[in-house]
């Protein structure tokens, strides 16, 4: 491939837009902490010197702010057919065949990857044409058809424009480079609870625990009508599951120790991987360095909040407001893998040996300090809805604090910071012979359950999303 790994090009002459549903993740996050391990620096630096790099002029359009500690990437598939991608059939033009926002925050190891439908239909920028690329005037259409008209800088803009989220990077993969990828680490273990015949992806899998190579596993990431509904919203469903198993092979033991595995994993990942001019070795280090000793429990897949389109049964819509809330808090730089990891560090050894008990397993007693009419019922009944038991509610009798302030029986400390960590403004105290496991007295400061009028918004992903982490989509036959 001599030559190939040439001077930056216009955004438009990228002649094979990159990424298939293999996803960067699996290259992203992981190989950049396999990266750090190795913990030589030139040798790391002369295999990141075979990632191709493309222009994208940013500075053409208005952008959002970005946010300091967050590190935000467009991971971009195309289900471009040449070269040795063309035994996947042909396609006209370049459509991206699987786009999802990355988020990593460096200062707390998190990421969220944030899964963009292609049947999600969007009001498009105008993008002016460029070499190759006749252009585009605003119109309302798929979100992956920007590419189609202006290549990846206009693709780059209209996600930045319709999530409202400051991207600083994208990333782009080919179908034969995820297939050396997981070649290279010896294949990925997935279960399959069912038979799998899908010609147009090449896929013919029995049912049960199984290792996929490489042309497997890409047959499976791309099945769309061989599985489930067809919708390309269980095909998402389904490499989510991938990256996640992916992840935790890639983090095993068998591979981190093993220094020809290593190196074959990340030659075909730099062999394969396009990356803008600005994704320097410097910042894939920085990257490495926040996903070092990386928790699977902190990455988290969900898909853009979304329904059925209003005009065309076939296409998506976002869903409002859970989408622009989910953006918004992107965007903030919140954390939304919740910040464990940090409030362990901050407790020492007993805080760490705590684990915060299921609301269901805690008891609430509420008292009212604050001289507004109502605040304990109002109180009671979002207790109530998260799953606490509340045992009674009235004014203080015994203790008057301005502030609002969770009283604990001895060692329960963690129900009270998993109580008080819902609140604005709360604090926590331990009171000796309490009847029940929390009292909660609402002080004069009484600001609301935290998010309640919020710039920043509270989004959780698991729950409210209907996410997922690398460590929850294991499953076992």
């Amino acid at each position: 491939m001599a030559g190939k790994r040439s001077a930056p090009r216009p955004s438009g002459a990228l002649n094979a837009v990159r990424m298939s549903a293999g996803q960067w993740v699996a290259c992203g996050a992981t190989a950049l902490a396999i990266l750090v391990s190795l913990g030589s620096y030139g040798w790391y630096q002369g295999i990141v010197g075979n990632i191709t790099t493309a222009q994208v002029d940013t500075d053409t359009w208005d952008r959002p702010t970005s946010v300091e500690g967050v590190m935000n990437l467009l991971i971009i598939g195309s289900d471009v057919r040449s070269g040795e991608n063309a035994n996947y059939g042909e396609a006209e033009g370049e459509r991206p065949d699987t786009m999802l926002i990355a988020s990593i925050n460096v200062d707390s190891g998190a990421a969220t990857l944030v899964n963009l439908p292609r049947d999600l239909i969007v009001d498009l920028p105008g993008c002016e044409a460029v070499e190759g690329y006749e252009g585009m005037g605003p119109h309302s259409g798929m979100i992956n058809s920007a590419m189609t008209f202006g290549g990846v800088g206009c693709q780059w803009k209209a996600v930045e424009q319709v999530t409202g989220v400051h991207l600083d990077h994208f990333v782009m993969m080919d179908f034969t480079g995820f297939k050396d990828m997981v070649n290279a680490i010896g294949g990925v273990e997935m279960c399959i609870p069912a038979p799998i015949e899908d010609p147009k992806a090449h896929l013919e899998l029995d049912a049960g625990l199984q290792k996929l190579n490489g042309e497997e596993s890409l047959g499976y990431v791309r099945s769309r009508y061989g599985q489930g509904d067809g919708s390309d919203l269980s095909r998402i469903d389904r490499q989510q599951q991938f990256m996640g198993a992916m992840l935790r092979q890639v983090l095993s033991s068998e591979v981190m120790t093993s220094p020809v595995t290593i190196t074959n994993f990340l030659g075909a990942v730099t062999d394969s991987v396009t990356t803008d001019e600005e994704l320097t070795v410097d910042t894939m280090t920085d990257i490495a360095i926040s996903m070092r000793e990386v928790d699977l429990g902190r990455i988290q897949f969900v898909t853009v909040p979304n329904g059925q389109h209003p005009a065309d049964p076939n296409r998506l819509a976002m869903s409002e407001p859970a989408a622009s809330e989910l953006f918004a808090a992107i965007n903030s730089g919140a954390d939304l893998a919740g910040g464990e990891e940090e409030d362990k560090g901050d407790k020492g050894d007993k805080g760490a040996s705590q684990e915060a008990p299921d609301p269901s397993e805690i008891s609430v007693q509420i008292m009212n300090n604050a001289g507004i009419d109502g605040l304990a019922g109002e109180v009671e009944a979002v207790l109530l809805d998260q799953g606490y038991v509340v045992t009674g509610k009235g004014n203080p009798v015994e203790r008057f604090p301005e502030n609002t302030t969770v009283y604990y029986a001895p060692g329960q400390e963690a129900a009270a910071e998993l109580l008080a960590g819902s609140l604005e403004n709360a604090v926590t105290e331990e009171a000796a012979a309490l009847p029940q496991t929390l009292e909660l007295v609402i002080g004069q400061d009484w600001g609301g359950f935290a998010g309640e009028g919020s710039s920043e918004p509270s989004v959780s992903i698991t729950e409210d999303l209907g996410g997922s982490t690398a460590e929850q989509t294991e499953s076992a036959c």
